[in-house]
């Protein structure tokens, strides 16, 4: 069906033509990083006569998206019955916070549109380009689609593989060590960022709907797991603790945002904190995912401790990795997960390396 709509086009410019205006699309898109998800980041351009007379992205989950945003920004409305619309991804065809774009495309009198690809979501994966045609809308479908796949890479996962897009997070010294031993939170931690990568760190956390912690890096640390270093969104607060080791006093249990953990002990609901009672077996993993993309989180950073990484690594349950080394040698510690993937990308910021790896054939849970 989808390569049928892809397929059957009328309109017929040039790539050469379309990409400029497809990567403005993009542009206005990332400014709803952050703030959009679970839904997925959208720009719209709106072109008469080559000259951009409209502009708008999604801006937050549960407001206008990038269609209406677009529309509403032309000054002359007599423009819009000669113009043709960019968006990124395919309009939505559905009610759901908000009414159907492609109803409003084919009401503004729009008479060409071009996307940049398809939506991957049930309720539409080319039922928006169905209703533009059947309006008797020309519509031109894959304009750097690889590009507008990619910064939707946390959505299209979670619509076509049913669980969250999992990014692996850790920084280790030259020497392949996460950390000191140590006994109890009284005793600091290793510091091995430096001011630059704390910085990256927490805006991974931005980007991100959720992230995830072990019982032992909570007793160790005590983390608040928030953007701090960073403009931007908190994300969902997650820890595993099997038999509820974590103190009532420990800063993820105050209940200052959403937070959830994963226990064998009762299921209870408190201000911002939920326990969910899940059995500890050999799918315990699937078991998580499952619960999250029951709660529509579609990212999850796993940020440590050690075995909790290496359980995801195992697995196969990941889609990216982000590794930091600094030139530190401490000679003994926790060691790090073995990982025996190539970067596909290396950066180095103030003597620290920081390497980004792809997982291309991660685990359907």
């Amino acid at each position: 069906m989808i390569n049928e709509l892809k397929d059957n086009i009328t309109f017929l410019p040039t790539m050469e033509q379309l990409e400029p205006y497809m990567h403005r699309c993009l542009q206005l898109a990332q400014h709803g990083e952050s703030y959009v998800a679970p839904n997925p980041m959208v720009g719209a351009v709106l072109v008469s006569d080559e000259i951009i007379i409209g502009e708008g992205y999604h801006q937050r989950y549960g407001q206008p998206h990038a269609e209406p945003n677009a529309i509403n920004s032309v000054t002359d409305k007599g423009l819009l019955c000669n113009a043709t619309l960019f968006v990124s991804l395919e309009p939505c065809s559905h009610y759901g916070k908000t009414p159907p774009c492609a109803d409003l495309i084919v009401k503004s009198g729009i008479p060409r549109v071009v996307i940049g690809t398809l939506d991957p979501n049930p309720k539409v994966a080319g039922k928006g380009v169905e209703i533009l045609r059947k309006a008797g809308v020309d519509v031109f479908v894959g304009v750097l689609e690889n590009e507008c796949r990619n910064i939707n890479k946390r959505f299209f996962i979670f619509q076509e593989q049913k669980r969250p897009y999992i990014l692996l997070k850790w920084a280790q010294t030259q020497d392949g060590f996460m950390d000191r031993k140590r006994m109890d939170v009284n005793e600091p931690p290793l510091i091995i960022s430096n001011e630059i990568t704390k910085q990256l760190t927490h805006k991974m956390r931005s980007e991100n709907q959720a992230i995830m912690v072990s019982t032992n890096t909570v007793l160790l640390d005590n983390p608040t797991l928030t953007v701090r270093n960073w403009s931007g969104k908190s994300p969902i607060r997650i820890a595993i603790d099997r038999v509820g080791r974590i103190p009532a006093h420990y800063n993820l249990l105050d209940g200052s945002m959403a937070t959830l953990i994963f226990t064998e002990n009762k299921s209870q609901k408190h201000k911002n904190l939920e326990f969910i009672n899940i059995a500890f077996d050999d799918n315990c993993l699937s078991t998580i995912l499952k619960v999250l993309y029951e709660r529509n989180i579609n990212s999850l950073l796993v940020e440590g401790g050690a075995k909790l990484l290496t359980s995801f690594i195992q697995a196969g349950l990941w889609d990216e990795a982000n590794i930091e080394v600094s030139p530190q040698l401490i000679s003994e510690g926790i060691a790090v997960p073995i990982f025996p993937f190539q970067p596909i990308l290396r950066r180095v910021f103030d003597n620290h390396e920081w390497m980004f790896y792809q997982n291309l054939k991660p685990v359907v849970v």
